[in-house]
């Protein structure tokens, strides 16, 4: 039994760990946005790449990257016969950098189809349409058996349900175990629906990296840049039951992805742990160091006062709507609502733009020197 290989994108590190903010942000968005191809063995072309570097260097816009590869591929086409997966790898890398970049999201359906639509616009023909068929796929790690996905015609259904479900779910007071517990079940099921006829776990890992962003969470860029693979088997493994064979579903492998991306722990993320058939020297994952870091809002900053909690967020993300706040503080809409005019008053915030849609400015310097003396 080999193993697919899984390997590291590591060209943009260097401005990860040196850039300019604006730079590893965007070698960050650029990592997993070509490290996701990995789910489908896809590789990017050099001329992304450079392209990409480009865009860190602040020398073109995302959308001219966009543009760059459209007309590249255009250009090639007449003189050569193009690599359609090297291209199919090109133009989505680009697509996810742009979704990543932007600071909208919308966590519905339609939001969800949306994120399909635009990952694959101009690569696929029905992107963004609900597929029309039932579907199976072998998996190595399965030996070449399949998940059994849901059907065709409750697609839709299944989504709304989901969705919603979510969305009224409340991870306020939960421990940590229980939220990357919840939070797996929840990513596993979406997955399982596997509503588009290709590019599902793409379009899922981009949702819920939108997703964990709105609720406050940072997210570990090298998780999805580095290990989609493994994502995307332990997806599988946790949709996948076999009596005959004594195996049944389980989600630890998918806990253990999570664990690493949002706790900071080290579990050896090599799909090679999750294969149903493994040698007895891969049937044990291992931990390779303790969790060094926890970055949940509530548990690390909960001892502050509620003023103090909300500019720290607000500097983070000023995108933050007072909804969005009251979950990561858990405490109730109208109660942030009132410390934001506070602050307000007091001209330690201010609000630029429309109230859906606008964005938070923290006045630093002021907020510096008043926090401490602030009233509840």
């Amino acid at each position: 039994m080999s193993e697919p290989l899984e390997i590291p994108f590591s060209e943009f590190d260097e401005y990860i760990r040196q850039g300019e903010p604006d730079q590893r942000e965007k070698a960050g968005i650029w990592s997993v946005a070509i490290g996701l191809q990995q789910v489908d063995g896809l590789q990017t072309s050099d001329f992304l790449r450079q392209t990409a570097l480009r865009n860190i260097e602040g020398e073109i816009s995302i959308e001219e990257v966009g543009k760059a590869v459209r007309e590249y591929y255009i250009s090639k086409s007449q003189h050569e016969v193009v690599n359609e997966d090297e291209q199919e790898a090109d133009r989505v890398s680009a697509n996810i950098a742009a979704i990543l970049r932007s600071k909208t999201f919308n966590f519905s359906t339609l939001g969800y189809i949306s994120i399909h639509r635009r990952i694959f616009d101009g690569v696929m023909k029905h992107a963004g349409e609900l597929r029309k068929y039932d579907i199976t796929k072998k998996e190595w790690v399965l030996q070449g058996d399949t998940v059994l996905y849901l059907n065709w015609e409750d697609l839709r259904m299944a989504l709304n349900y989901d969705l919603e479900q979510e969305k009224n779910f409340s991870y306020v007071g939960l421990s940590q175990d229980d939220m990357i517990s919840h939070l797996t079940k929840f990513v596993s099921s979406l997955w399982q629906i596997h509503a588009f006829p290709e590019g599902n776990t793409r379009t899922t890992a981009v949702f819920i990296i939108l997703y964990l962003r709105s609720l406050g969470w940072q997210v570990d860029n090298d998780m999805f840049a580095k290990h989609a693979w493994y994502f995307r088997n332990a997806l599988v493994r946790a949709n996948y039951h076999n009596v005959q064979k004594g195996i049944d579903y389980t989600f630890t492998y998918l806990e253990r992805f999570f664990r690493n991306l949002l706790l900071g722990e080290a579990w050896d993320l090599r799909s090679r742990y999750l294969h149903i058939a493994a040698p007895k020297e891969w049937r044990v994952q291992p931990q390779l160091t303790k969790k060094t870091s926890v970055q949940i809002v509530k548990t690390s900053e909960k001892k502050q006062k509620t003023s103090v909690q909300i500019v720290k967020l607000l500097r983070d993300n000023p995108t933050y709507t007072a909804e969005t706040i009251a979950k990561l503080l858990g405490k109730t809409t109208r109660a942030i609502e009132m410390q934001l005019a506070k602050l307000s008053q007091q001209q330690i915030i201010s609000h630029d733009g429309p109230n859906k849609g606008g964005r938070w400015i923290v006045k630093i310097k002021q907020s510096q020197e008043r926090l401490d003396n602030i009233q509840e």
